[in-house]
């Protein structure tokens, strides 16, 4: 077995299958990888989400290095060039993540890879991945194998022309399978699908045998075409489907309209929508995973990254908590910098049992409470003014202390408005929100080009961040929801158009507002 003390080793190459498109379909254990590796070396089909996973503590950004080929195509990278540069990067003593669309020995040359690296005694790991011919037709409701229907299945690449002289795949033998009940999918077969199809018609398989193309498999924008093989191909010609695609062949197909699951907007509300996710990376997952199990295709736009800020001013206060009454927590950043104080001062969630605790949403207080830390306060409106108005109800605000850790440059709504009920209110800023322009370098020219349906603010500083990131004529361009009133004025005063904004100030209030405005056709697609 490798060691696995470290995550990633200097100067090793990890053969990595980054699945079919779905960034969840990636394995623990690539993941693992690509948070800690030096370079990550990826191909066309691999989901550019996954170039951008988090960083392991500490961890600087990894270096990108796109090596795609697209059947041959004119700019495609030469594979000897690519067994080459793994070569060297690895003898530059670099971890290298070599990120492979589907699973690495399953049409993706990741065996002559391994092939090149064993010759120039480089060390290797292998990490499968989800294959495309499986995991494409799962999600088309289409299973490979089924008890009765199918009790076989053969991969087979449709990337060579049947009518040339010498051929590696005898077809018409091939045919055979389909004609003993057998499951027949192809990769990389739109072009030659027509003669493919002739040519299992000729060895013997039924004209009338179903047969689907599935486009951009388990992606939101996935797109299926069920017909038989003798019209499959110009099924596939009518629908305009473009590579990647796969064909499935057999019986099996017919189970699609009992199986399947994945493309039902009665499941997937938001299949095909393209949402932008503007909010620290740290924070991004929660809205990011459900705006996906809905469907959507989700793209990452981290408008800021939080900074931490002098650590002292915290440490300090935190060292003596028995001066204060009250602590007030605005954000789940907050809550994670405040944490770590506690725990490099030896401290945890019993340092703060004397105090009153207060937060500003219930996402903030699920914070809290996973380290274990009960919220005393959280208001009905979950913004500043909401905790001031739940605090002013109370009869021990005047002459109470309060601990206010907060974002620099955040609004003075709540230190102003305690000290005006009689209040001492001492905020330290803790963290600062960055605009992050690289994230958002490659993002302007997608937005500009229309291929974004609507963006998402979590926060008015998600909003400055944005703007600042893309540019105030490009961020126009978008439609937006917002999470609250606060965020849905910092967006208007920005120009942008803002066309709902959640009911309740939660994650999950935003996501209910952008389904309803979906179904109500406000979000044009």
């Amino acid at each position: 077995m490798p060691d696995r003390a470290r995550v990633s080793r200097p100067g090793t190459v990890y053969l990595v299958g980054a699945g079919p498109g779905d960034p969840g379909l990636l394995t623990v254990r690539g993941r693992a990888l690509l948070a800690d590796c030096d370079v990550v070396v990826y191909d066309a089909l691999a989901n550019p989400e996954l170039l951008s996973a988090h960083r392991a503590s500490g961890r600087p950004a990894a270096a990108l290095l796109f090596v795609g080929k697209r059947g041959g195509d004119e700019g495609s990278t030469r594979q000897d060039h690519v067994n080459a540069t793994l070569v060297r990067l690895a003898r530059e003593g670099k971890a290298v993540v070599r990120l492979k669309g589907g699973d690495p020995f399953v049409f993706g040359r990741g065996g002559e890879e391994a092939q090149a690296l064993t010759a120039a005694a480089v060390p290797f790991e292998v990490v499968p991945g989800v294959t495309a011919g499986v995991a494409a037709p799962a999600y088309a409701g289409i299973p490979v194998t089924h008890r009765g229907i199918a009790t076989s299945v053969t991969f087979v690449t449709g990337h060579e022309d049947p009518s040339k002289a010498a051929m590696q795949t005898d077809w018409r033998a091939l045919a055979h399978v389909g004609v003993a009940g057998g499951t027949i999918v192809l990769y990389m077969s739109v072009r030659s699908l027509e003669s493919v199809a002739r040519e299992l018609v000729s060895g013997g398989l039924r004209p009338d045998t179903p047969a689907a193309a599935i486009q951009s498999g388990t992606h939101p924008a996935q797109r299926t075409v069920v017909a038989t093989i003798a019209t499959i191909a110009d099924r596939v010609d009518a629908a305009k489907l473009s590579p990647p695609v796969v064909i499935v062949i057999g019986r099996a197909v017919a189970l699609r309209d009992e199986v399947r699951w994945f493309d039902r907007l009665d499941t997937h509300p938001l299949l095909g929508r393209r949402v932008v996710v503007t909010r620290a990376t740290a924070q991004a997952s929660s809205l990011s995973n459900r705006l996906r199990d809905l469907g959507a295709a989700v793209v990452e736009l981290p408008a800021t990254r939080i900074e931490l800020l002098d650590p002292r001013p915290l440490a300090q206060a935190l060292g003596r908590l028995n001066d204060y009454n009250h602590i007030i927590f605005s954000s789940q950043n907050a809550v994670q910098v405040v944490w770590g104080a506690l725990r490099r001062a030896g401290l945890d969630a019993r340092a703060l049992s004397g105090l009153i605790v207060s937060a500003v949403g219930p996402s903030t207080a699920d914070a809290l409470l996973e380290h274990g830390i009960a919220v005393d306060i959280i208001p009905d409106r979950f913004v500043a003014e909401g905790v001031l108005e739940s605090i002013g109800q109370r009869d021990d605000v005047r002459g109470a202390r309060v601990l206010y850790p907060s974002a620099r440059g955040a609004r003075d709504v709540l230190p102003k408005g305690l000290r005006s009920l009689g209040a001492t209110v001492d905020v330290i800023p803790i963290y600062e929100a960055v605009v992050d322009r690289e994230a958002a370098a490659a993002f302007r020219e997608s937005i500009a080009a229309g291929a974004v349906d609507i963006v998402t603010f979590a926060s008015a500083s998600a909003v400055r961040g944005y703007v600042e990131a893309v540019g105030a004529d490009v961020a126009r361009g978008v439609p937006a929801v917002s999470i609250g009133p606060i965020t849905s004025d910092a967006a208007r005063h920005a120009g942008i158009e803002v066309v709902g904004e959640a009911t309740r100030s939660t994650i999950a209030s935003l996501v209910d507002c952008i389904v309803a405005l979906v179904a109500s056709t406000t979000i044009a697609a």
